[in-house]
C-alpha cells in the first residue's frame, strides 16, 4: 500500500509533469482523484471506456495512461465521457495521464526504450515540439530489412515501410506515435531513417522526396513501452502490484 501523495510527488520529480509543454488537451497529471492509499495499479495506453471498465472489474485503484480523458476537447460530461467519469468515480479508481513527458524521458520514455529494442545506439535528441526535443536519433549500421524485422519483433505486429532512403541505414531517428511530423527535421539533421507509429497519406511522398526511410510500427504498438516501464518502477518503489491492460487499436 502506498500513499497517493508519495506517488504524485515521485511523478513530478521525475517528469516535471506540471510544467512540461504538451498538447492543450493532454492535461498531464492526476485527471480523476481516487483513493488516498494505493493497493494496486494498472497501466494502459488509452483512457478508453473499455480500459476503465476492465480496470474497475479487476479491482485496481490507480490507472496510469498515456492518452487521458480529454483528447477530443473539453465539453459537457455526457455520453461516453459521462460513462467513463462515472465508472472511475463509482469504482474508486484514480486516473493519471502522462503524454509527452513520458515519450521524451531518457529512462522510461517510449522513444528511448524502443531505440534500445532496435539495437540503435543513442547519440542525441531531436524531434522538436514547443522548443522541447522529445525524440532521439542514434547510429548502428543495419540493413533496412533487418531494422524492419527488429521493429516487428518489438511491437509484436506488422510494420509498414516507405523506402525513401538507403537500404543500408546508419542514422536512425525514433519518435513514437504520430511522429511523422518530424520528417523534414529528420532530413535536415542528416538522418536516413525515421521510426514512428503512423503517418498521414502525404507522408509517403514527403519521405520519398526527402530521401528518408519511414518505418511505421503502429501508434498504439509503439506507445506501450513507457507505461509498462513506469508502472514496473512504481511497483518496485512503492510495493504495489501492477497489471498492463491491453486494448490494441490496430492503428
Amino acid at each position: 500500500m502506498a500513499e497517493i501523495e508519495r506517488i504524485l510527488y515521485f511523478m513530478e520529480e521525475v517528469f516535471g509533469t506540471s510544467s512540461y509543454p504538451d498538447y492543450r488537451n493532454a492535461l498531464n497529471g492526476l485527471q480523476v482523484e481516487g483513493p488516498g492509499e494505493i493497493q494496486s495499479l494498472g497501466a494502459a495506453v488509452d483512457a478508453s471506456e473499455a480500459t476503465i471498465r476492465e480496470a474497475v472489474r479487476r479491482g485496481l485503484d490507480f490507472l496510469l495512461v498515456h492518452h487521458g480523458l480529454f483528447w477530443d476537447g473539453f465539453g459537457p460530461i455526457t455520453g461516453p465521457r459521462f460513462r467513463k467519469v462515472g465508472a472511475l468515480i463509482r469504482g474508486g479508481l484514480g486516473l493519471y495521464s502522462l503524454h509527452l513527458p513520458l515519450d521524451a524521458h531518457e529512462e522510461f520514455g517510449n522513444n528511448a526504450i524502443l531505440m534500445k529494442r532496435l539495437g540503435v545506439v543513442p547519440e542525441d535528441r531531436f524531434g522538436v515540439f514547443k522548443e522541447v526535443e522529445i525524440g532521439w536519433w542514434g547510429t548502428g549500421p543495419q540493413n533496412r530489412d533487418e531494422l524492419e524485422y527488429r521493429l516487428r519483433e518489438a511491437v509484436g505486429g506488422e510494420v509498414h515501410t516507405i523506402p525513401g532512403g538507403p537500404e543500408r541505414v546508419s542514422r536512425i531517428g525514433v519518435v513514437t506515435g504520430g511522429g511523422s511530423s518530424v520528417l523534414r527535421e529528420a532530413a535536415s539533421r542528416g538522418l536516413d531513417t525515421l521510426v514512428t507509429g503512423e503517418a498521414p497519406h502525404h507522408a509517403y511522398h514527403e519521405a520519398m522526396e526527402l530521401g528518408v526511410n519511414l518505418l511505421l510500427g503502429g501508434h498504439y504498438a509503439t506507445e506501450t513501452f513507457g507505461v509498462r516501464a513506469l508502472a514496473a518502477r512504481l511497483s518496485e518503489s512503492f510495493g504495489v502490484p501492477w497489471e498492463f491492460l491491453h486494448f490494441p487499436t490496430g492503428l
